[in-house]
């Protein structure tokens, strides 16, 4: 069992297990809710490890990347189909994607600039940030002020400018959305939109990207976005409606495993000091909510001093760091923890490793192992 797995690891154990059977397993379980004609591309930039982009290029109908590194990556993945977002592209990622055939997600008209003058009169879809279309979630990506896509109002111009075909439309709206009716509502307007708005600019419409944005919750071991309602959406014949999850399908074939280093009480408050932190799993302290964790025993203890231990109190599970902010969690419960045992952080498999600010203090990375079976959910 993966418990016994950890345990074997050098000392102090810290490391990222990634589960491919996992990821397999979730593919196949979207795919079963997804209209039946969809689209499924892997978000790379959720989890980017090397074997996790391999299993999902095989898994999906494709990779989508939001940089030059992401697209070596999956170009390495041998990925059947590839697209590309982000705002801020430069002119050397947009000529590699140009020739390695790339769909583009266009940003705003001076990139459609760019693009043009590289020639070719390449195949792209416009990200548009469109009014009034929001989703609930945790990062609104349009229907408000953001960096992100070109102004409806601004399309007719975009559609002026030579050199570029524009295929599509890109409407990817929100991240970690835990509301799947009001999901599949949005992907209803958004290709009668797109049908419109095609109509009325004289596009020839091909595909309607909607991007991702499922969620899952935290703080529960299994509550995630249900996707059940996606499943009745009506896709036009002749359209290619595409996903883009990232977070949903990596989120839980990932865990983090980082070793108690001490145990000490201050001010009132029990602290677990770990071989690990936030500069490996960055998202606790970003989003403001506290990780749950499950304590993996570990009863050799060859040292000849005490053992540090806290039993049946609340402890916060806190990094190595030198600061004040390095927190994975406050206040869990535990009947006992003592320095040497493990603690495992579930759906970590997403926006961990990947986000984080890995070189501060110049701490050694974690390992990263990868496993076939599932390990154990937190209880």
């Amino acid at each position: 069992m993966h418990a016994e797995l950890l345990r074997t690891l050098p000392k102090p154990v810290c490391a990222y297990l990634y589960d491919t059977a996992a990821l397999r397993a979730r593919v196949s379980a979207v795919r079963a809710w997804l209209p039946a004609s969809a689209s499924l591309l892997y978000a790379v930039k959720a989890n980017g490890h090397p074997d996790v982009v391999a299993t999902m290029a095989a898994a999906c109908d494709g990779l989508e990347v939001a940089s030059g590194g992401e697209l070596d990556l999956a170009l390495a993945a041998g990925a059947r189909r590839l697209v590309f977002g982000g705002p801020g592209k430069t002119d050397a990622e947009l000529a590699a994607a140009t020739k390695a055939g790339v769909l583009l997600n266009v940003e705003s008209l001076h990139e459609l600039h760019r693009l043009a003058a590289l020639g070719d009169n390449p195949a792209v879809c416009l990200r548009v940030n469109r009014p009034g279309a929001g989703l609930p979630g945790s990062h609104a990506m349009t229907g408000t002020p953001t960096p992100f896509g070109i102004d409806e109002a601004q399309l007719a111009d975009a559609m002026r400018i030579p050199g570029v075909r524009v295929i599509g439309f890109h409407l990817h709206a929100v991240s970690n959305n835990m509301d799947g009716t009001a999901h599949a509502a949005f992907v209803t307007d958004a290709l009668d939109w797109s049908a419109r708005t095609a109509a009325a600019l004289g596009v020839d419409l091909r595909t309607v990207n909607v991007g991702g944005g499922f969620g899952i919750d935290y703080l529960h071991a299994t509550d995630r976005m249900d996707l059940a309602p996606l499943a009745s959406v009506t896709v036009p014949d002749g359209i290619d409606l595409v996903f883009e999850p990232g977070r949903y399908l990596a989120a839980d074939a990932g865990w983090y495993a980082a070793e108690v280093l001490d145990v000490k009480t201050t001010h009132g408050r029990t602290f677990a000091v770990l071989r690990g932190g936030t500069h490996h799993f960055r998202l606790p302290a970003a989003w403001g909510y506290s990780h749950p964790f499950t304590v993996v025993p570990v009863d050799e203890w060859p040292h000849p001093y005490p053992r540090p231990q806290a039993r049946d109190t609340p402890v916060d599970a806190v990094g190595e760091l030198c600061t004040p902010r390095d927190v994975l969690t406050r206040g869990q419960h535990v009947d006992l923890l003592r320095a040497g045992d493990i603690l495992v952080f579930g759906r970590t498999g997403a926006y961990g490793w990947d986000i984080s600010h890995h070189e501060f203090l110049r701490h050694d990375p974690p390992a990263f192992v990868i496993v076939q079976a599932p390990f154990p959910k937190e209880t």
